[in-house]
């Protein structure tokens, strides 16, 4: 069964933590070991675990990105996005991480994100949790 949740992102350029809501759907799977399968449903935002202790690891990573992939610049695609559909495609739009003991296995300071790119928007995302066989 595959199960969706909306998030609402405020701003152009921003990463939410999303780690909380895919361990309730871990936890209402009633997996004890297997896989979790997360994907972003958009062009323009993706998904990466990082730290989430520091919300400056946040700032720096979007900062950066922007650094490398400006807003304004001469690209050919007509809507005025084309800088949030790379971004995206570098930082990816699925994750897969392990379950184990029915949660997510997960480093001390590792966190879920969705990366927006191009908001403020709705977005969705799609989660899949795998029994090991």
């Amino acid at each position: 069964m595959i199960k969706r949740f909306s998030v609402e992102t405020t701003s152009r350029n921003q990463m939410i933590g999303i780690t909380a809501l895919v361990e309730d759907i871990v936890s209402e799977s009633g997996v004890d070991h297997g896989l979790c399968l997360i994907q972003s449903l958009h062009t323009t935002a993706g998904l990466t675990v990082n730290e989430n202790a520091d919300p400056h690891v946040c700032a720096d990573i979007l900062a950066r990105l922007t650094e490398i992939v400006p807003f304004e610049k001469a690209y050919q695609h007509s809507e005025g996005n084309s800088d949030a559909h790379i971004k995206a495609s570098l930082v990816g739009f699925s994750e897969s991480l392990f379950v184990d003991d029915g949660a997510l296995v997960l480093g001390t300071w590792q966190g879920l994100y969705l990366c927006e790119f191009d908001g403020p928007r709705r977005r969705h995302v799609i989660v899949k949790v795998v029994a090991d066989s």
